[in-house]
């Protein structure tokens, strides 16, 4: 069968086909769609969904979908939703950074506010026994959505356990992408990013919810 991936990142494209193989997954500009839908929805799985119907109506041919992010106990959640564009805890959404900033940027200031922010919490919580890595939790957050015609759709919601490491000179690996480098799995002694690609989609948000999603897939 023939999947179209709402996305154009290639990093994804190659995660979705070993998840769903032996199915062909195929990327908009694969077929020279021209794609790039307002995410305006308010939570993972209302953006997935927009996505995943923009394209449906398109195509129409099954579609996945997923929204992704990161979100920081320490920072409420943040960056959450605009993880992609995320420009510190007063420019959520980047729109007074002007450009988009890279990803090692992103990082950067992503562990330079919860740092500041973990300060701020021993200082007003001195009673708290929690070691600095507890404290520094976090999760990678994904709302994957099937998407198979009008209002008919399975929708699954997954996370990845972690906490964000201390410095950008912490960071480590080169497998993945995004903020990979900087969430660390205690039960791996290992960054996201220095996993194998077979151990990240064994455990990832992504590889959890997408294995939920083929089981449907292939029960229809």
């Amino acid at each position: 069968m023939t999947i179209f991936l709402a996305s154009g990142n290639l990093h994804k494209k190659s995660e979705f086909a070993q998840i769903f193989t032996p199915n062909q997954i195929l990327i908009p500009k694969d077929q020279g769609i021209d794609f790039d839908p307002e995410e305006n929805g308010n939570s993972f799985v209302e953006n997935s969904l927009i996505k995943a119907r923009t394209l449906w109506n398109i195509v129409h041919e099954p579609v996945i979908a997923d929204d992704s992010g990161i979100c920081v106990d320490l920072l409420g959640g943040a960056p959450g939703i605009y993880s992609a564009r995320y420009a510190g805890i007063s420019d959520m959404k980047g729109e007074k950074a002007g450009a988009k900033l890279d990803a090692a940027e992103r990082n950067r200031l992503l562990i330079e506010q919860t740092n500041t922010a973990l300060a701020a919490y021993r200082k007003n919580n001195p009673e708290d026994k929690r070691s600095d890595l507890e404290l520094r939790s976090c999760r990678f957050v994904c709302s994957m959505v099937l998407y198979l015609g009008n209002e008919r759709f399975y929708a699954v919601q997954e996370t990845l356990e972690g906490s964000l490491v201390s410095s950008i000179e912490a960071s480590a690996g080169s497998g993945g992408f995004g903020y990979d480098p900087v969430v660390y799995l205690p039960s791996f002694g290992k960054t996201v990013a220095e996993l194998s690609a077979e151990q990240k989609n064994a455990v990832s948000h992504r590889g959890k919810a997408g294995k939920k999603l083929a089981l449907l897939l292939n029960s229809k």
